[in-house]
């Protein structure tokens, strides 16, 4: 068989956010408002995903679809800067590469879309070729892509038939119409990763108990974000667990906490550890990913990563 290259293979959506903190009241139709500060970041879960696994030590590939301008090229460094091979990240020059706007109210936020680029992927875009070179594939945002969010359960099916485990993150629907065939991709899913509200949008039903046994005749792993009040696992077999989250006094921002855990779950997950370890590290990735401005600041090294986890949370890591 051939050798593994590459842990993690994240496959998606590509964007860049304009971060802005400090705003003198929420926007309103026809008025200006004022903010304090204003960043330029990489944004998109699956690339905050990327980079953020990276950071903690895992080898990391990437394959999605970029404009050729200046944001698509913030892209491509940004990720290079992180370690991550963007060698199967396309760019076309015929579209843009996306951006989000994120005005940033305390632990909450408004956010605006241009897709761009996003909608452009598709399932021929991912060969058998390209899945082979990693372990793990990992997929997000599966309503912002629709060039490839029919064929989904179709990539995973692949990467399964091709020995590697697989997790996805279907972020919210800004449709809000939630059609998510859960009965054709779950079974493919070594993971599912979805937060609270998700879940209960996705699997029709008003508390993750129920959501939970509606979905247990299909899933595998499902790992649950609740943010301030922790996670919650449910195994194959239907054993359930539930952790407490590492609770920040200090929120800066909750950008891309989520894709955070993620990141942190699945980098022990792909090592072989423990179900439970897996959501605890996720927890504190997450935790972590709150104490600096945007979804990739707080992991720009392991040093500031571990000092974080220390300082903060008393907990010491080996990264």
């Amino acid at each position: 068989m051939k050798e593994k290259k590459i842990d993690v293979l994240a496959i998606g959506e590509l964007n860049v956010d304009l971060i802005l903190n400090g705003i003198d009241g929420f926007a309103e139709i026809g008025k200006e408002k004022l903010a304090n500060d204003m960043s330029l970041t990489l944004g998109s879960s699956t690339a905050i995903f990327a980079a953020n696994i990276s950071s903690l030590g895992s080898s990391v590939g990437f394959l999605g679809k970029i404009g050729k301008d200046t944001f698509g090229g913030l892209v491509i460094d940004s990720l290079t800067k992180r370690g991550i091979d963007t060698s199967m990240i396309i760019e076309d020059a015929s579209i843009a590469t996306g951006a989000t706007i994120i005005l940033n109210y305390d632990e909450d936020r408004a956010m605006v879309t241009h897709p761009g680029a996003m909608d452009f992927l598709t399932i021929k875009d991912i060969t058998d070729e390209k899945l082979s070179r990693a372990k793990h594939i990992h997929f997000s945002s599966i309503f912002l892509q629709p060039g490839i969010r029919d064929d989904v359960h179709e990539l995973f099916a692949r990467a399964k038939n091709l020995g590697l485990t697989t997790s996805l993150d279907t972020q919210w629907d800004p449709a809000e119409k939630w059609g998510f065939d859960y009965k054709s991709i779950l079974p493919y899913l070594d993971v599912f990763l979805p937060n609270e509200t998700e879940l209960l949008h996705l699997s029709k039903t008003s508390n993750i108990a129920d959501a939970l046994d509606k979905l247990k005749p299909y899933a595998q792993n499902i790992a649950v974000k609740r943010g301030s009040k922790g996670s919650i696992l449910q195994q194959k077999n239907g054993e359930i667990f539930e952790l407490p989250a590492y609770l920040n006094t200090a929120v800066v921002d909750a950008i891309g906490a989520g894709d955070s855990f993620n990141a942190g779950f699945i980098h022990q997950f792909v090592k072989g550890t423990q179900l439970r370890e897996c959501l605890n590290f996720g927890n504190l990735t997450g935790a972590i990913n709150t104490t600096s401005a945007g979804g990739t600041s707080a992991f720009a090294s392991k040093g500031k990563i571990k000092e974080m986890a220390s300082t903060m949370f008393n907990v010491s890591i080996d990264i």
